[in-house]
């Protein structure tokens, strides 16, 4: 049985989310080293829960999921629904459901939900034939899970599903005229999103453009996690001796804010082996759609890289002032159990399909 489960399995993948999750795990025990470390215990437990999604994945294939993915896809729309009628509220946010002594954010499940849906159905369509119903349709079907998120409010993980949605659609081979389209129509909404935006929401944007502008306000947590980056120098201060983060500096240091820790502690050293891990976990990513001619196959490997890679992108950034501060964590390595589980059952659908088509 065993041998049976680790017949296939795509280590490298494995070794370089391993070395993700230990990094991080080392990095939530310094942030919260003043409070006990209870952190890192906490998301040691949820890596075990995560490497179960994993395995499971990688197990009952990636195909299985895909023939399920309408039931998880209206599950994960149920539970986004569920979130304001009973879900925990945490700095003006309700994004959680309780579960006894476990929280579940329903907005994680549904970005990988929502890929597998698109992939389902786009993969059973015609690009030739049917561009007009299926672009529709399509847009329908991540408008929904969005609307639901933007209400809890949570603007990075509905930010989410746009590139995941422009990868899906630009790859599945609908013509350049409804990607232009769809730009357009979001450029011409972007002024009635904006009065749809929190205060706060409103603020951070105006602070990307303008750091200066509230410096003790709202311009404080870019602010502080900037100077956190940048005291780390070459090789950092080392571990537990981050000034910045350790003082409390700068605020959310173990979930939202995990890369300043890093940059503070192991300096730009530290921020590359981060950088190149990541850069290898994408890389191994297209190795396997690039391997495999199964169109869901492919669209499932495009959209999880999309997801990924705009998640490090936007999380790394925000930190260092190339991107707006939107709450989204830093993948494998940010403090998050729903987070965490969800990266590693996409890996293992990934890995599901490099275990089908013994590609390497």
């Amino acid at each position: 049985m065993l041998h049976r489960l680790l017949k296939g399995i795509h280590w490298r993948i494995v070794s370089v989310a391993a070395g993700l999750v230990l990094i991080g795990v080392v990095a939530i025990y310094s942030a919260s080293f003043r409070m006990g470390g209870g952190f890192a215990a906490k998301q040691a437990t949820w890596t075990l829960i995560a490497v179960c999604a994993f395995f499971s994945a990688a197990w009952v294939g990636y195909r299985f999921f895909l023939n399920v993915s309408y039931l998880f896809y209206g599950l994960t729309i149920v539970l986004l629904v569920f979130v304001p009628l009973f879900g925990e509220t945490y700095l003006g946010a309700n994004r959680w459901i309780s579960f006894g002594p476990f929280q579940l954010q329903p907005s994680e499940l549904c970005k990988i939900a929502t890929i597998l849906i698109l992939a389902q159905y786009l993969a059973n369509r015609t690009a030739l034939s049917e561009q007009k119903r299926s672009f529709f349709v399509t847009l329908a079907l991540v408008a929904v899970p969005v609307g639901l998120i933007l209400k809890q409010p949570d603007l990075g993980s509905a930010l989410v599903f746009l590139p995941v949605l422009f990868a899906i659609l630009f790859f599945w081979g609908f013509r350049i005229r409804y990607l232009v389209f769809l730009a357009m129509l979001g450029i011409s909404m972007a002024p009635f999103l904006w009065h749809t935006l929190k205060p706060y929401q409103q603020k951070r944007l105006l602070v990307f453009f303008n750091p200066s502008v509230d410096p003790i306000g709202a311009s404080y947590t870019a602010i502080q996690s900037k100077i956190a980056v940048g005291s780390g120098g070459l090789i950092g201060k080392g571990w537990l001796r981050g000034t910045q983060t350790q003082l409390d500096f700068v605020p959310e240091h173990h979930t939202d804010f995990i890369f300043s820790v890093i940059g503070e502690e192991f300096g730009f050293a530290g921020s590359i082996v981060i950088i190149a891990l990541f850069g290898f976990l994408l890389l191994y990513v297209f190795e396997i759609m690039e391997h495999t001619t199964d169109l869901k196959a492919r669209l499932l490997a495009i959209g999880i890289a999309a997801f990924l890679f705009f998640q490090v992108f936007v999380n790394i950034g925000m930190t260092i002032g190339l991107a707006p501060i939107t709450g989204l964590t830093l993948p494998l390595v940010s403090y998050g159990g729903s987070s965490l589980v969800t990266t590693f059952f996409a890996l293992g659908l990934l890995v599901s399909v490099y275990k089908e088509r013994s590609i390497f």
